[in-house]
This record gives structure tokens, sequence and C-alpha cells, in this order.
């Protein structure tokens, strides 16, 4: 393994990580409401987990979802009902005035975890990376510096996210369109939790 497989990895990471979906709408909703602390500490949390599913699937977690296909559904059905939580809360409270929450960054970084646990699939994602790029005879200390190179390309690619949202032109064109937007991520995160949930 060389530098070249994590340039490989990173490249495929970043693209990933610009797709749209529920952790980057989510990190997109919580950085404008809540300023740069609170969309840094979601996107700690998202890159967290998302390094955790890696890690996963280096030790083979995804070939004990194939082995037991029960405990990949009971996560998928509780990750879609996460997800329909969250996508219910934001439609619900459209027209509410943002409020300061007594434990921001704690609550920011746990939903950030959650959003990126609710989904799975997450894991036979990052092993069909893996596969691809990584040779098959890895240690558990290259398998560690792998969790660890792919938690801090997502922290700092969240960070510089944050960072450039949470600019108080961008708060303020939030808090004059909050409805709408709230109501449009209601919108996409539903839609993706009800396509986890009804999805095979």
């Amino acid at each position: 393994m060389d530098w070249t497989h994590f340039l490989a990895f990173n490249l495929t990471l970043l693209a990933a990580l610009a797709a749209p979906g529920p952790a980057l709408l989510f990190a997109l909703r919580q950085s404008i409401s809540g300023g740069f602390s609170v969309g840094f500490a979601t996107g700690g949390g998202l890159a967290l987990m998302a390094a955790l599913w890696t890690g996963a699937a280096l030790l083979g977690l995804e070939v004990l979802f194939r082995l037991f296909p029960a405990a990949f559904v009971i996560m998928k059905v509780v990750g879609a009902l996460y997800l329909l939580w969250i996508a219910y809360s934001l439609w619900r409270d459209a027209h509410q005035p943002v409020g300061d929450s007594p434990r921001p960054h704690g609550r920011a970084f746990v939903d950030g975890m959650l959003v990126n646990l609710a989904n799975p699939k997450s894991v036979l994602f990052a092993a069909s990376v893996l596969v691809v790029i990584f040779p098959p005879d890895m240690t558990l200390a290259a398998k560690a510096m792998v969790v660890g190179n792919h938690f801090a390309v997502e922290l700092i690619a969240y960070g510089a996210f944050a960072a450039l949202l949470s600019t108080q032109r961008a708060r303020a064109g939030y808090l004059r369109l909050k409805p709408v937007i709230d109501r449009i991520a209601a919108l996409v995160l539903g839609a993706l939790g009800l396509r986890l949930l009804l999805g095979r």
C-alpha cells in the first residue's frame, strides 16, 4: 500500500461527499441555521460515523450482513425511520424561529453520527470501493490508517463546507427562506428514508 492508493481513495471519497444525499443536506441545513460551530460539530459526527463504516467494511461487516440478512434489514429499517423522523420534524417546525439549543454542539455531533448511522448501505459501498482501491492483504495498522485518513478528509471537507455556509449572508438568506428550505429538506430526507425503507 502506498500514497497512490490513498490518493485514489480520497478522490473517490470527495466525489461521494459532493453528491447530494442525507449527510450533505443535513450538514448544509445545520451550517446555515446554527453557524460554523454547529456545522463543524455536525460534520464531525458525520465524518466519525462514515469512518467507522469504513472500518467495519475493512473488518468484514459486509460479510456478516450477507450471512445474516436480518441484521441488515433491522439496521436499514431503524435508519429509515430515523430519517423519516428528521423529515417530519423539519416539516413540522418549518415556520418556527431558529432557537438556541442548550447543547447545540453536542447535539449536532450526535445527530451527525445518527444521520450516517441511518444508512447501513454505506458499509457495502465502502467495502466495494476498498476492494477496488486497496490491496487485500493490509495489516491492522494499515487499516487503521485508512480509517483515520477517511475521518480527516471528511472532517476537513465538512469544516470548509460549514465555513462557507455559516457566513452572515448565508444565514440571513436561510432565515428569510426558512419555511421553504426546511420543507424542501424535509421532502428530500423523507424520500430518502422511504427509499431506504422500501428498497431492496
